[in-house]
This record gives C-alpha cells, sequence and structure tokens, in this order.
C-alpha cells in the first residue's frame, strides 16, 4: 500500500486540446517522463514505485492519461490526442526527455517516437503486440469494447479487456469484482479501454513505420512473456534502428519495480 505522506502534489498541465493533463514531480536530475498502460493511473499502477526508485537520479514526471485519475477528457478520442498529451508533458520538462512507456503506454510512446517527438531516450517495456503481420480473425476490440462503454457497461468493458483482450481465464475477472477497492478503480478507467485498444490497432507490431524512429531505444521484455509476445516484441527490437533488446528473467507482464528499476537507471544514465 502506498504511504500516503510521500504521494507528490498534483499538478496540470494543458494538452493542445485543451485536456487538462494530471501530473507530479519527484526527485532530480535528468527529466523522465513515464506513460502507463491500460487501466493504470498514478496512484492505481506500477509507475508511482517506479519513479519513487528512480528519484534519487532523476526528475521523475508520472501522469495520468487522459480520461484517467484528475486528468480531463475530450471527445472525440483519437491517438494524435494522447500523443498530444505525452508531448505537453515534454514540454513541462523543458524537453527532450527521457521517456519509459509499459505495456500499452509502451505502444504509445513508440507511436510519439515514430511521430517526431523530442525523446532523447526511449525504454519500452513489453508494449503488447502479439502479432507481426496481418491479425488472421483478431477480434475488433475497438468496436466491442466501445459498444460495451456505449451501453453504459464500464465494468463489462474491463471484464472483456481482462478475458478477450487481455487472455485472463474468466475466474480472475471474478476474483477482481471480489475486491471492491480494486474493482471501483478499474471501473472508473472501463471507458478508456477502448482508447487502449486503438493505440495496439489489432495488436500487431507496426514493423515498417518502427523504422522511423531514430532514439536510442531499449526494448524490454520478460522472461515469462508469452511465445506471440516474444516474438512480436523482438521484432519491434528489430525493427528500430538504435534499438537494444533485453530480456529480465523470471518477470512478467507485471515487471516488478525491483527489477525494472535498475535496468531504466542503467539505460537512462548513458544518455
Amino acid at each position: 500500500m502506498t504511504d500516503t505522506t510521500t504521494i507528490p502534489q498534483t499538478l496540470t498541465t494543458t494538452s493542445a486540446d485543451g485536456t487538462t493533463i494530471a501530473y507530479e514531480r519527484t526527485g532530480s536530475g535528468p527529466a523522465i517522463v513515464l506513460v502507463d498502460g491500460a487501466m493504470c493511473t498514478r496512484d492505481f499502477g506500477p509507475m508511482r514505485p517506479v519513479a519513487a526508485a528512480l528519484s534519487d537520479a532523476f526528475t521523475v514526471y508520472a501522469y495520468d492519461r487522459r480520461g484517467r485519475g484528475e486528468s480531463g477528457d475530450t471527445a472525440p478520442y483519437a491517438v494524435q490526442r494522447e500523443i498530444e498529451d505525452l508531448l505537453a508533458m515534454i514540454a513541462v520538462t523543458g524537453g527532450p526527455s527521457l521517456v519509459f512507456g509499459s505495456s500499452s503506454g509502451a505502444a504509445l510512446a513508440l507511436e510519439a517516437a515514430m511521430a517526431g517527438a523530442p525523446i532523447s531516450r526511449l525504454a519500452v517495456w513489453e508494449p503488447p503486440y502479439v502479432a507481426t503481420g496481418k491479425a488472421e480473425a483478431e477480434p475488433d476490440h475497438v468496436a466491442n469494447s466501445t459498444a460495451l462503454v456505449e451501453a453504459g457497461r464500464p465494468g463489462d468493458a474491463v471484464t472483456y479487456f481482462l478475458t478477450k483482450m487481455v487472455g485472463a481465464p474468466a475466474f480472475v475477472g471474478l476474483i477482481m469484482k471480489l475486491n471492491r477497492r480494486i474493482w471501483r478503480k478499474m471501473q472508473a478507467v472501463g471507458h478508456t479501454i477502448p482508447y487502449d485498444a486503438r493505440i495496439m490497432d489489432g495488436f500487431v507490431a507496426p514493423a515498417e513505420r518502427l523504422a522511423a524512429i531514430g532514439q536510442p531505444t531499449l526494448v524490454a521484455l520478460g522472461g515469462r512473456a508469452k511465445p506471440n509476445m516474444r516474438a512480436a516484441v523482438l521484432a519491434v527490437a528489430d525493427a528500430v534502428p538504435n534499438a537494444e533488446f533485453r530480456e529480465l528473467p523470471g518477470q512478467m507482464h507485471n515487471v516488478a519495480t525491483t527489477a525494472i528499476s535498475p535496468l531504466l537507471r542503467e539505460w537512462f544514465l548513458r544518455g
């Protein structure tokens, strides 16, 4: 459980479309912007512990992606709006900045780098691609999750994410519902699941477009990754011209702070 006495003050910036983006800043040194994955917020996800672990050597910025936590949201959604949110965060740092993205946040960070964002060095943890070419018989996750959200069923959208997009057994959703605190937090961001589905674009690694990334890029994977994700993440590392691939033995998608933080420290201090 997070010690609330150490939670940094909430600050805000404004994205290009006028959306308020809430963030917090810790530490001192070179600036790192952290980009969360699906359903995560600053107080419900891995980034606050990562920020604490790196704050002795870096100034770390963690933000709530649009539609989550204390950040605003503006319709209609577009992936470009989320790229602009990240650009707004980089501007807060005085840019260019270091960027670390995890899961679908890693895919978002890659999209920003492909779009020319002022990122000096990039690190991504398991962008959750599962294919390197056209996905055969892939469900339309954008349409399916959007339909649930528009029907006022964010809880069912969360269940859809867990079972259909992540591939977890049905009992995982039932277990989540038993913990009312966690389930409330997940439902609160259930409406953003279509956002991540759009970012992942069929969960196919965009190998041709990744070749446009010029920044040194760390592509990291856990030793317990599923074979299809391993193949797709390796394809990302192969496609990015200045990429370095690293594997953390024994780690799953929800990587331990004690495992990822030393790797990030070493990578970012090279710059």
